[in-house]
This record gives C-alpha cells, sequence and structure tokens, in this order.
C-alpha cells in the first residue's frame, strides 16, 4: 500500500513562523515609537528583550541610568572602565551602584594603560586617538554586548551635527543588535528639568566648563559658543570615539 504524506506530494511543512529578526523589531519599533515618551521607548526595551538587554553609560549624568531604573529595575547598566577616566566619572558610577536599583557593571579593556604603553608606545592617545580608543572602548563594549540583543545609550540628537539624525530604535548592522536611544528627542532643557525632578547624579566638570566628557587625556573645557563635543579629541579630526559609528 502506498502511503501518501505531505512530503510524498511536495508538500513541505514549515512549522511555525520565523520569529522577526532584530532587524525587523528595530525597524518597526523606529516608526511607531517616534515621539513617544522616553518612559514608554525605555518599557518597550525591557519588555521586548528582558535580560538580554542592558543600559550603557558614560557616567557624564545618570539620567539614562536612572530612568531605566524606574522602568525595569535591577536592569544591567554597563560602564567603560578606560583606565583613563577623570575622578569625576568614577564618582558618578559608584554613586549610581550605591543609590540607585540596577547592576552597574564596569568593563576594563584587555590591556591596563601600562601595559599598553610597555606595547604601543606611551600616550598613544596622543598620535594615534582611533586605535586607543577602539581598544579601550570599542572592543570593551563588543565584548560586553555579546550577552545582549540589545542595549539602550543616551545619545541625543542636539549633542552634535553627527547626531543629528539618531533614531529612538535602530539596528546596529555592524554589531548586529538593536540600539535604542530614548532621549534621542531631548534637549539640554529636557535633560536639566529631569535632573533636577529626581535628583540624578551628575558629573561636576559640567560646572568647570566642560560639555562632554570622556577620557582625561582628550577632553578640555569648551568655549563660549561651541558645540558642547568641541571639546572632545580638539587637536584631531575626531569627534567619535566609535561606539557609535
Amino acid at each position: 500500500m502506498t502511503v501518501v504524506t505531505a512530503t510524498s506530494l511536495g508538500l513541505v511543512s514549515l512549522g511555525a513562523p520565523a520569529a522577526p529578526s532584530l532587524e525587523a523589531i528595530a525597524l518597526e519599533a523606529a516608526a511607531k515609537l517616534e515621539g513617544a515618551p522616553a518612559e514608554e521607548i525605555a518599557k518597550w526595551a525591557t519588555d521586548t528583550f528582558g535580560a538580554r538587554f542592558c543600559v550603557t553609560s558614560s557616567m557624564a549624568d545618570a539620567v539614562v541610568a536612572h530612568l531605566f531604573s524606574r522602568v525595569s529595575p535591577g536592569v544591567d547598566v554597563v560602564f567603560l572602565d578606560t583606565g583613563l577616566h577623570f575622578p569625576e566619572t568614577l564618582k558618578v558610577r559608584d554613586t549610581v551602584a550605591r543609590t540607585m536599583n540596577v547592576n552597574v557593571r564596569s568593563i576594563r579593556p584587555l590591556r591596563t594603560v601600562g601595559q599598553q604603553d610597555g606595547e604601543y608606545g606611551p600616550r598613544l592617545f596622543a598620535r594615534n586617538p582611533d586605535e586607543c580608543c577602539f581598544m579601550r572602548k570599542v572592543e570593551p563594549l563588543e565584548r560586553a554586548l555579546s550577552d545582549y540583543d540589545a542595549w539602550a545609550t543616551g545619545l541625543r540628537r542636539d549633542e552634535s551635527p553627527t547626531r543629528a539624525n539618531t533614531p529612538v530604535v535602530t539596528f546596529d548592522a555592524r554589531k548586529g543588535k538593536v540600539k535604542v536611544n530614548p532621549i534621542a528627542a531631548w534637549n539640554q532643557q529636557d535633560v536639566d528639568s529631569y535632573i533636577s525632578r529626581w535628583d540624578v547624579p551628575v558629573n561636576e566638570l559640567f560646572k568647570k566648563g566642560y560639555g562632554s566628557i570622556g577620557c582625561w587625556p582628550c577632553t578640555r573645557r569648551t568655549k563660549a559658543g561651541e558645540d558642547p563635543r568641541a571639546g572632545r579629541w580638539a587637536m584631531f579630526e575626531k569627534t567619535e570615539c566609535g561606539l557609535h559609528v
């Protein structure tokens, strides 16, 4: 007796529909959440990705970490400890770890500053800042993100021309992950209002003339009328460390 099956008829069962790709999820969310409150964007991110989601923070301020602590208590907050941060920056990190309901993860480069100096020569940041940023920021972030499908940043459109078109949700094809920018549409007044309302920790260097804060060798005070990021890598044609390009 011949048994007729779906296979014999040329019909192959496809099973359950394939789950949407991370890129498809990001594209749909970008359209849906544009113009939404930051809290709604944050909730979407944590609801969608759960434990496969983290927040990244440079600890210039703790606005995004605080935002997510309200929406998803216990969320992971990744801080890239380059070994070249200002003490004021580390103070914000420690305050966040001590006072907020988040899990701060300090990720260090594979080499200490001394080991990097020994292998590549001293003051690499002054000779090849791209290479220094890669070893002390880009590679550590990629290593940290291996545990996650998506992460949040504090990028804002008003920070610089290179960030003017920052979407609230996007897909980072190079990393293969969803990138969430819940305060992309905020301006400085929005940030200041949030800080005042919730008493959020802020880097003390902002009161000393710094517009944007990174590693101490590559950050200077900004002058009146300058772009907030003009004090970063001021001696080079460089505006980004490589984390967001």
